[in-house]
């Protein structure tokens, strides 16, 4: 499995040419979501959404308020990926799970829910910042997920965020961080750009 996850994360590459014939059905969006729900989230807040546009009246809807961008359309699927902000009253349901386990004993939860409060409480650029930092964590791991299933994926940022919250309705307390396409790359794709050389990146202290 180790071997698969590094290979994904090595041979990835952004697809901006999609197959547009090719289509994923309801069950392997899912799992695609499934997947990136495993990323992490700070105090395991879990606030992200994915909403999956994969019908073509969305899709064109989608593709005309994000600048019309081909690949919305030509793609499977386009996921629009929602962070909420922060907010430190839904970690008793969020932490339930683990407390039914228990893996976390009640008060533990308590204790978190005030530490949340204290770095989010009453501060709504931390509550974005942590917004953006969570859906950027789930779209990451479902661009590897998709990697691994063998499929291209694109992240995009040109979108207008209030006309897609306006037309996806979306909460007052959410976002549209990114707009992520999957689907099934073609051959004209180019292939992975050359990164950065390490020792300009890296600082080993």
């Amino acid at each position: 499995m180790t071997n698969l996850i590094l290979k994904a994360i090595d041979e990835r590459r952004t697809t901006n040419l999609f197959d547009p014939s090719y289509a994923l059905d309801d069950a392997r969006i899912v799992e695609l979501v499934r997947l990136a729900t495993k990323a992490p989230t700070s105090f395991n807040l879990q606030n992200w959404r994915f909403i999956a546009v994969r019908t073509p009246d969305r899709k064109a809807e989608l593709r005309a308020v994000a600048w019309d961008q081909v690949k919305i359309t030509d793609s499977a699927v386009t996921f629009i990926v929602v962070g909420q902000m922060a907010d430190h009253r839904t970690l008793a349901e969020r932490l339930a799970p683990l407390v039914d386990a228990g893996i976390m004993s009640p008060p533990m939860v308590g204790g978190w829910e005030g530490a949340a409060a204290s770095l989010y409480d009453g501060q709504p650029w931390r509550q974005r910042d942590e917004a953006v930092r969570s859906a950027i964590f789930g779209a990451t791991t479902l661009i590897y997920a998709a990697q691994a299933l063998g499929l291209g994926s694109a992240p995009m940022i040109g979108f207008d965020p209030e006309a897609v919250s306006r037309h996806f309705e979306l909460g007052e307390h959410e976002i549209p961080v990114l707009l992520l396409s999957v689907g099934r790359a073609t051959d004209e794709n180019w292939p992975q750009k050359p990164r950065r050389p390490l020792q300009q990146v890296l600082d080993l202290v």
